[in-house]
């Protein structure tokens, strides 16, 4: 197969997986948005996390939320928990790595607030620990997985909500996340702010 064959085969698994995700995933994704803005009504706040991609995504909506998006509006209060290397490094070296959110959750979580947890697999350990931190704290649990939903999938509570990509392909299920975090961000602008219509 030559290059741009491939390049194109890549595409058009990308634009199926997205396809197969919309009429699933639409529902959730309403969900977990009226649930992050009734948080934001009620002076809560989102703290979200993950490992590798996930950390950038984690810190991709923080940054969405907390400057803009697409229009110009006050900014909105969200934590990515992956950004302070300091306190990363200092909880897996004198706890465990698998503390490195459960830890600044306990610190900063309070009821109401949201947790944005996550994984491609499902299966992270720290953002288990995370999830089962922000229960503690009475918070409420918006979950990007896929691959099934791994045992995060079963660590939520009946009002928490999960978003899982139907898909085994890790780079498929990260580019589902990335649009999901968009439609996100939208309906928070929307509901927050009303439509630019």
């Amino acid at each position: 197969m030559d290059m741009k064959s491939r390049i194109c085969q890549i595409f058009q698994a990308s634009i199926s997986t997205k396809q197969q995700a919309m009429d699933i995933l639409a529902p959730h994704i309403e969900q977990a948005g009226q649930i992050i803005v009734k948080a934001f009504l009620s002076d809560g706040k989102m703290l979200s996390c993950g490992n590798g991609g996930s950390a950038s995504d984690a810190q991709h909506i923080s940054s969405e939320l907390l400057n803009r998006f697409e229009r110009e509006r006050p900014s909105l209060p969200a934590i990515a928990l992956t950004t302070d290397s300091s306190t990363i490094t200092s909880i897996a070296n004198d706890y465990s790595y698998n503390e490195i959110f459960s830890k600044q959750i306990y610190a900063l979580g309070h009821p109401g607030d949201v947790l944005l947890a996550i994984s491609t697999s499902g299966n992270s350990e720290n953002v288990i620990q995370a999830i089962q931190a922000a229960h503690d704290r009475k918070m409420i649990i918006v979950a990007l997985t896929g691959c099934g939903g791994g045992m995060m999938a079963s660590s939520l509570f009946k009002e928490d909500v999960e978003i899982r990509v139907p898909a085994n392909v890790i780079a498929r299920i990260q580019e589902v996340h990335l649009l999901t975090i968009h439609c996100l961000c939208d309906l928070i602008d929307n509901q927050l702010f009303g439509s630019e219509e």
